[in-house]
């Protein structure tokens, strides 16, 4: 049996005010070729499919559009919903969907509503656990408040139901924090009480795992014997923290037995993701020369010059098109916050005060250009009071 398994969709993000539905789409074109291509039994689909729980209409259209294709090819899809994702609405038309092979797994109702599958070996089932927000299934699953309480009861019903299936090659789907996995910089806190993790021992029993949530792609021991627990990671990067990760898709081929064996299709990348970091004139001085590449990519700037200098961004986009964030970290630091406090507190002269703010703001005191720009708009504002 050959699984794929993506997650994190997040149709209708963007990346720092870059769209991304675009490659969002080209993702799932490619997507369809590749399920072909490697004649995969079910793409399974681990959560977080859109980015919000009211998605854009255009993310909407596309959804729509990808899992038409997916229909048309013949490939059985199960998708759940993540704690992006509006259960009610991607769960809308679950019914007519599965008659088209799509099956849509967003309620603690479903839980025990697997998709079957069969080959050689005999049956395979797949169960697909929606993110269970713990506060609202408490009283159904009768559990503590927490997800792996949460969890804990709803792989214990499936259990269940498998045993009285009579089925040993079980595969589930979840959406969650599992303990040791390394998480990135653009997923969205799921802390209940505190804590968000679960430990990947609460899995036990099953063939394969494939989840959702964190973006990087990786493997989770479950201890010897255990089940192969795995994120698929997001197909594109939506932060410059993931601009290390190699994004794939996972293939899970699972014998007879229930082994697993794992590879991996590297997704397209849109635009490599950069930082570079600098003082602004020997950036741009650079731009043509080791720093030429950047021209293609996404690129984040932090600049160390000691005071801010005008118009960065304008200035570093005419060499880099592709700049989406400017931070600013001047050499020796910013000036201290308490340091700051007491200055102020001590002045009295609102040109002085006005030139504190600009001092936080860039970096550096103002010069006397600017000093006199803060003096006539001081006196300005005196004299119109003066005058009401």
């Amino acid at each position: 049996m050959r699984l794929m398994h993506t997650s994190d969709w997040h149709l209708g993000r963007s990346l720092h005010g870059a769209g991304l539905l675009g490659y969002q789409a080209e993702f799932l074109d490619w997507l369809l070729d590749q399920a072909v291509s490697q004649q995969v039994d079910a793409v399974l689909v681990a959560g977080d499919v859109y980015d919000r729980a009211v998605p854009p209409t255009d993310a909407v259209r596309l959804l729509d559009r990808a899992l038409l294709g997916f229909a048309r090819a013949g490939i059985p899809m199960v998708l759940t919903s993540g704690n992006h994702d509006s259960a009610v609405r991607l769960g809308f038309g679950a019914g007519l969907s599965a008659a088209a092979g799509i099956h849509l797994r967003t309620s603690l109702a479903s839980l025990a509503d697997p998709v079957l599958l069969s080959d050689a070996h005999g049956p395979l089932a797949v169960y697909g656990i929606p993110y269970l927000l713990p506060d609202a299934v408490l009283a159904e699953l009768d559990c503590d408040r927490s997800h792996e309480a949460v969890l804990t009861a709803a792989t214990a019903r499936i259990r269940a139901d498998a045993a009285a299936r009579g089925i040993g090659r079980v595969v589930v789907l979840a959406h969650a924090f599992v303990t040791g996995a390394q998480p990135a910089e653009s997923e969205r806190d799921i802390r209940v009480g505190g804590i968000a993790d679960v430990p990947a021992t609460v899995f036990g029993g099953f063939s394969y795992v494939a989840l959702g949530h964190l973006h990087g792609q990786q493997e989770i021991g479950a201890g010897a014997g255990g089940p192969v627990v795995r994120y698929s990671g997001s197909p594109l990067a939506f932060s410059f923290g993931e601009r290390q990760h190699t994004k794939s898709v996972t293939l899970a081929d699972i014998d007879g037995a229930g082994q697993v064996t794992v590879s991996r299709l590297v997704t397209p990348v849109p635009r490599p993701l950069r930082e570079v970091r600098g003082r602004l004139g020997d950036l741009l001085a650079r731009a043509d020369g080791d720093l030429a590449g950047l021209a293609d990519a996404w690129v984040k700037v932090v600049l160390t010059d000691p005071v801010r200098p005008a118009a960065p961004m304008e200035r570093l986009r005419e060499k880099w098109p592709h700049t989406l964030v400017l931070d600013f970290a001047p050499e020796g630091g910013l000036p201290g916050a308490d340091a700051d406090l007491v200055r102020l507190a001590a002045a009295t002269d609102p040109v002085e005060i006005a030139g504190l703010f600009v001092e936080f703001t860039s970096g550096g005191p103002p010069d006397e250009a600017q000093r006199a720009v803060l003096r006539h708009a001081v006196e300005a504002a005196q004299q119109a009071e003066a005058a009401a």
